[in-house]
């Protein structure tokens, strides 16, 4: 987040699970340590995941862009899925308009995201842990913002005005 955005690590960088001051310091070191040693640069996307990104990282930024090739929206639900999109981003500046934030989660680095990436999350239930359930409960609603786009009938064909 901090190589697309910017940002500094000690914004982007939260507590995940509930770390105590002194792992986060620890947490925030490490990412400070890891853009000194790699310098990644965001205009070499493949480059910043290969030097400081994850196998997951890789694996969502194919899906988002997978789905973006096949107009698929992917949901997004927390800091990973949130990261892997300005990936995504940085490779198909396009593929944006195929996300959806699920939630906005509690960690710091998803709401950089996703101001970065001028998107409104659906629910806001001050979630953090990344196990899918902001997604999941996202789910539904754009299902029926789906049925409603294509069954709700137009004034014109329900003859009013």
């Amino acid at each position: 987040i901090s190589a697309f955005t910017g940002s500094p690590p000690e914004e982007t960088t939260g507590r995940g699970t509930g770390i105590d001051d002194e792992t986060l310091k620890l947490k925030v070191n490490v990412v400070v340590e890891a853009l000194e040693l790699h310098e990644p640069n965001p205009k070499d996307p493949l480059g910043v995941l290969a030097q400081i990104g994850g196998l997951e990282h890789a694996g969502i930024a194919g899906v988002i862009l997978t789905g973006a090739v096949y107009g698929i929206p992917v949901i997004l639900d927390g800091v990973v899925s949130d990261s892997a999109a300005l990936v995504a981003r940085a490779l198909a500046p396009h593929s944006t308009g195929y996300v959806i934030a699920g939630h906005r989660s509690a960690e710091p680095g998803a709401r950089i995201v996703l101001q970065s990436m001028e998107l409104e999350p659906l629910l806001d239930l001050n979630m953090r842990l990344g196990e899918g359930t902001g997604g999941l409960l996202a789910v539904p609603l754009v299902q029926a913002a789906a049925r409603t786009l294509e069954e709700m009938a137009t004034i014109e064909e329900i003859g009013i005005g």
